[in-house]
C-alpha cells in the first residue's frame, strides 16, 4: 500500500493510505494508547514513547511523552480531542507551541478496506515548512507499522 503525502496550500498537509482492515479496527489502532503506542513512533527516528495518556472523547485531552538519545530531557506533546466520533473522524489540537497543527483524521471504510485520510492544518507556512522537514517525512513509515500491526489483529 502507498502512502499519499501532499501539500494542499501554504498551511495545509494532507496524507492519505488504504488500509487492509474495517474502520473499527483502524481506529482502535489510533484511539486505544497500548495500540497507539505500537506504531505512532517510527522505528528509524531512534526515539521511544515513555508515556501515553489519552482520553478519547470530544473535549479530552492527550499528553504524549518521547525520549530521543540525542535530547538531555524527554519530549511532551498534548492537546485536546476537538471532535471524537468512533470508527468515522478524530480531531485533535497541537498545543506544545503556538505553531501547533490541528490535527484531523477521517476513517473510510469500503469493503472492508479503510482509506484514512491524515488533514494538518497549521498557523503559518514556517510551521508547515518546519513539520514538512521534521515530524512529516516519517508518516509513511509510521502508516506502514500501522499496516503492520493491523495484519496481525484483522
Amino acid at each position: 500500500m502507498h502512502t499519499s503525502v501532499e501539500r494542499k496550500s501554504d498551511c495545509e498537509l494532507v496524507v492519505t493510505r488504504t488500509f487492509n482492515a474495517p474502520a473499527y479496527i483502524v481506529f482502535e489502532a489510533w484511539s486505544k494508547p497500548e495500540l497507539f503506542k505500537q506504531w505512532w513512533v517510527p522505528k528509524s527516528a531512534g526515539m521511544s514513547m515513555l508515556s501515553c495518556d489519552m482520553d478519547i472523547r470530544t473535549g479530552g485531552t492527550y499528553r504524549l511523552v518521547f525520549r530521543h538519545p540525542a535530547f538531555d530531557q524527554p519530549m511532551t506533546f498534548f492537546g485536546t480531542y476537538k471532535e471524537v466520533t468512533p470508527h468515522k473522524r478524530l480531531v485533535w489540537t497541537n498545543e506544545e507551541s503556538d505553531q501547533g497543527a490541528v490535527t484531523t483524521v477521517t476513517f473510510e471504510e469500503n469493503v472492508g478496506k479503510t482509506l484514512v485520510t491524515l488533514h494538518e492544518l497549521y498557523p503559518t507556512k514556517a510551521a508547515l515548512d518546519e513539520a514538512l522537514a521534521g515530524s512529516a517525512e516519517a508518516l509513511p513509515e509510521q502508516f506502514a507499522q500501522l499496516d503492520e500491526l493491523l495484519a496481525g489483529r484483522s
